[in-house]
């Protein structure tokens, strides 16, 4: 594992446990085994070490859901939580830490949710035959965020019963 990799999973599973504001940057150099000044060297800057922290977040996630059904994307989201865990999203997270004011960090999460909302459309589309429903779309968006936020209390039980939920939107719209 190169250095810049071994910095951001690093910072990704301190960011993810701790936050972004409580994760200092000597912190980060301790557990990814390096001085601060490679830190530096390879990271430029705590927020752009945050950006990058995302950016590999999402190019994992992006492979989780590359699924073609409702009942799979929430499978995926069930599969995720099992090996991530569940502590909300780190996504918004970040963007609620930083207040939305960090330009390369707000528009990474926009990035994000813009990409998610899409592929739902996709999926949307694919499940009702060829038919655009933004409504339905953003509702199976609200039930698969929703059920991020609340894994974090209520555990993974609270995905199966979004999954139920969108399969019965889909159901529904099909009819």
């Amino acid at each position: 594992m190169d250095t810049k990799t071994k910095l951001i999973s690093a910072a990704e599973l301190l960011f993810d446990r701790h936050g972004f504001t409580a994760t200092g940057m000597d912190k980060l150099t301790q557990a990814a085994g390096m001085s601060s000044r490679t830190l530096y060297k390879h990271a430029g800057s705590k927020t752009a070490l945050i950006t990058d922290v995302l950016a590999e977040r999402h190019r994992r996630f992006q492979q989780r859901i590359e699924v073609e059904s409702v009942e799979a994307l929430f499978c995926a989201l069930e599969e995720w939580v099992r090996i991530e865990g569940s502590r909300g999203c780190l996504f918004l997270r970040a963007y609620g830490e930083t207040g939305g004011d960090t330009p390369e960090i707000a528009n990474a999460v926009l990035a994000h949710k813009a990409s998610l909302y899409e592929k739902i459309q996709a999926i949307v589309f694919l499940e009702t035959g060829g038919k655009h429903n933004p409504e339905l779309a953003e509702q199976i968006l609200i039930l698969f965020e929703g059920a991020t936020a609340a894994a974090v209390y209520r555990g993974a039980e609270s995905i199966t019963s979004a999954r139920i939920a969108a399969s019965a939107l889909i159901q529904q719209a099909r009819t």
